[in-house]
């Protein structure tokens, strides 16, 4: 939690504001893609390093980044910064029949984040990223967690999610802590997004391609 004597880091705070004015108009950033370190660094805690007008501007460009990428998550390192920062948004789909139990997953803005698992259920689905761009591979997540993470104003929140939303969360989360969610998923089940509209998504639970492609659920 940050508040009121936090201290803003001028120089930092200079570097964002440049990275911010590099998305122009439109405020879309480059999304920065596999084999950059950054994508591999822990990130910085963040206790109010940014003046709150440049945080609010930065929130605003990251949301923006996401919904033109199309993404539901976006991290700070995944446009170069390492402040343990992130934005997600989802909403539910057409199929109310989902497997993933996607849920409305209002827009949030994540500082600091972490997450528990509660109980020891897990799922295994397809996953994909914004810096992983063209794959998809299938990842196991915990189903229910306690998300904790402070929002922009330095409140502190503790929530239980399950499903979708738990899955974005603890997603990223771990990129915050340099992890790539292709590091632990099985990785024969690797496939471009092209094969898994074509082979792959008429059953979003992945049966059948365990089967094909020589993998344990």
């Amino acid at each position: 939690m940050f508040g009121k004597n936090a201290k803003v880091d001028l120089e930092l705070n200079r570097d964002v504001e440049r990275l911010i004015k590099s998305g122009g108009k439109e405020q879309i950033l480059p999304i920065v893609q596999a084999g950059e370190p950054v994508l591999r660094q822990q990130t910085v805690a963040y206790n109010g390093q940014l003046s709150k007008r440049t945080l609010a501007k930065l929130i605003d460009t990251m949301h923006t980044t996401m919904l033109e990428a199309p993404g539901v998550g976006l991290a700070a390192t995944q446009i170069g910064l390492g402040l343990a920062l992130a934005v997600v948004e989802d909403h539910v789909r057409d199929d109310e029949d989902d497997p993933r139990e996607i849920a409305e997953f209002p827009f949030h803005v994540i500082i600091n984040p972490k997450y528990t698992p509660v109980g020891e259920k897990t799922t295994s689905f397809f996953e994909g990223c914004l810096s992983f761009d063209g794959y998809q591979a299938v990842r196991k997540r915990w189903l229910d967690i306690t998300a904790e993470w402070d929002d922009e104003d330095g409140k502190h929140h503790s929530e239980q999610l399950h499903g979708w939303p738990a899955r974005i969360f603890q997603h990223e989360t771990d990129h915050l802590s340099g992890e790539l969610y292709i590091d632990k998923a099985e990785i024969r089940s690797l496939t471009t997004s092209e094969n898994l509209e074509d082979l792959w998504c008429d059953d979003p639970v992945p049966t059948e391609a365990a089967e094909e492609l020589g993998f344990a659920l």
